[in-house]
């Protein structure tokens, strides 16, 4: 496996941008990165926390080590704390992430594929609701998603009661945010009535996490609107020994 450090300018975010890039690479003389470069390879959309950035997953798994045994590319970039949203007042993460980004990654790493089969979207709480805004509106480009401790009741958080200016920052006026493009519940209700592909979903919470109960709303919508996914519960908190778990079971999920 090869591990590159990218810094470009972007055009979306108008400044330099920071992206980690694993990609597969034929090393069989190298103990547990058994992985093999093929004509062509999926790719591991995978985002960060509200608290953390580009080089988080790097640091705190061993996602190099994890992606070899299923040949991926996996991209790491900074989404900054922006909710992977078009901000109100601010960057656009959104068109950065699904648009930009893509395109940059794939002009600069020819073996990316670009098929909805090949490219999956996951992340960790900010990332958890980023990956699965992203993959619910565009089921047609992501062949699934996984959601870790998903931050995904925006609508409803404290913080909108403790930080206002911030969040109205990011979406705008937040009495429209219930039922925009913003509101992950929304948008899975809108999957279920489309005619579309739906993604593969994997969606897992610790039991001693605060957004557990944010999760088990998401699983109940999901199993009401008969989208079929994958949910698993189990022992943790918000933290990195139960991510670095639930990565390895996510892969095998959408790769295995």
């Amino acid at each position: 496996m090869a591990q590159i450090h990218l810094d470009f300018h972007s055009d979306v975010l108008q400044h330099a941008a920071n992206v980690i890039v694993v990609l597969p690479q034929k090393a069989g003389t190298r103990i547990g990165m058994e992985g093999e470069q093929g004509a062509q390879f999926r790719t591991l959309w995978l985002l960060h926390g509200l608290s953390d950035d580009h080089t988080i997953w790097a640091r705190h798994t061993s996602i190099e080590r994890y992606a070899a045994a299923y040949g991926i590319a996996v991209v790491m970039p900074n989404g900054g704390r922006g909710w992977y949203t078009d901000m109100a007042h601010g960057e656009a993460y959104y068109t950065y992430i699904t648009e930009e980004l893509p395109r940059v990654c794939r002009s600069f790493f020819r073996g990316m594929s670009d098929r909805r089969e090949d490219n999956y979207v996951a992340g960790l709480s900010m990332g958890g609701y980023g990956a699965l805004k992203i993959a619910f509106r565009n089921p047609d480009r992501y062949a699934g998603a996984a959601a870790f401790s998903g931050a995904l009741n925006v609508c409803e958080s404290h913080f909108c009661r403790e930080n206002p200016a911030y969040w109205s920052d990011i979406f705008g006026d937040l009495a429209t945010l219930p039922g925009s493009d913003n509101d992950v519940y929304a948008l899975a209700t809108r999957l279920a009535a489309s005619e579309g592909p739906r993604p593969r979903l994997y969606l897992s919470c610790g039991t001693e996490d605060g957004l557990l109960g944010d999760n088990r709303k998401m699983h109940a919508l999901l199993d009401g609107e008969g989208i079929d996914h994958t949910y698993r519960e189990a022992p943790g908190m918000h933290n990195w020994a139960f991510w670095d778990a639930e990565i390895q079971h996510a892969l095998a999920f959408m790769f295995g």
